[in-house]
């Protein structure tokens, strides 16, 4: 679809072209050619900018350049939180309506009840540690913190993948202190492969916070399904999370981590348990109000 030749064919059978995800292998160029194409047929574009930094690439230049394209030349732009918005107008001088991510876990999962435990269960999820991840640092300092709350205990997560040097994820010696510190006693380590979304809700749930190890980045999904499920989040200082929803944030950005203020967030989120959980009800008419706010755009343009 973001080839131009496909605009060309498919032009008959669309109205408007909404972009989100998938552009990462396109050049700026590219990109360009697939405006070219849109406007020469008619059709406006809709781009909604998740990711003003984009959490699979260390060096932001191409991103930027995409984004370059992208901004200035869509006919109407969405994105998640007013901050974003605001760097979108300092950036390019567009204006970006605001609108809310809405529910991640279907309707069934919000209703679902927590499953009662008598520790306060602490996880970060390292993935296949992305460009923006910085875990190691994050959770030496989540285990020592741990060890200070009674019944608290830590839980690390990782992709296999990290330890297989034929990998694109491969992140030599992380896999090595995570074991050297379950062995101790620190943390519990589980690798696995990736969870599908049953096995990622029934991960959820069952923590009392997720703890995002994030550097830079913009918005998170994991943080939408963390509120719809009632898990508490510590995010970080860098991106626009703490205006997504509810949730404790600390100092980690490109500049490095505050051990201080994770403590600190961590301990409030102990103190102040359970974590918020989404409305049922109020989740399900926010998901009304965005599918209205998109039909109206959509007819705006056409």
């Amino acid at each position: 679809m973001l080839d131009p030749g496909w605009v060309d064919e498919q032009a008959d059978s669309f109205d408007v072209f909404h972009l989100h995800f998938g552009f990462d292998a396109q050049t700026p160029s590219r990109l360009d050619d697939l405006l070219t194409a849109l406007r020469g047929n008619g059709k406006p574009l809709v781009y909604t900018v998740h990711d003003l930094a984009n959490p699979h690439h260390h060096d932001e230049g191409e991103h930027r350049a995409q984004l370059d394209v992208l901004v200035p030349g869509a006919d109407r732009l969405i994105t998640l939180t007013p901050g974003a918005a605001r760097e979108i107008a300092a950036r390019w001088g567009r204006t970006a309506t605001v609108l809310p991510h809405p529910h991640v876990v279907e309707p069934d999962g919000l209703l679902r009840p927590r499953p009662p435990h008598d520790t306060f269960r602490v996880g970060l999820h390292a993935k296949s540690i992305r460009p923006n991840m910085a875990p190691l640092p994050v959770v030496r300092v989540l285990a020592d913190a741990v060890a200070e709350l009674p019944g608290a205990v830590l839980r690390v997560d990782c992709h296999p993948d990290v330890d297989d040097a034929e990998s694109h994820w491969y992140a030599p010696g992380v896999l090595d202190e995570l074991r050297s510190m379950s062995r101790e006693g620190r943390l519990e380590l589980s690798v696995h492969d990736y969870f599908d979304d049953d096995a990622l809700w029934d991960y959820l749930i069952g923590l009392d916070v997720s703890v995002l190890p994030y550097r830079f980045g913009t918005h998170s999904g994991w943080l939408e399904a963390c509120y719809d499920l009632g898990t508490a989040v510590i995010a970080p200082s860098c991106g626009f999370y703490a205006q997504q929803r509810p949730c404790f944030t600390y100092g980690h950005d490109r500049r490095g981590l505050d051990a201080a203020s994770l403590r600190d967030a961590l301990r409030r989120a102990y103190e102040e348990r359970p974590g918020p959980r989404a409305d049922p009800v109020e989740r399900g008419a926010e998901r009304v109000r965005i599918a209205r706010a998109h039909e109206l755009l959509y007819a705006d343009l056409l």
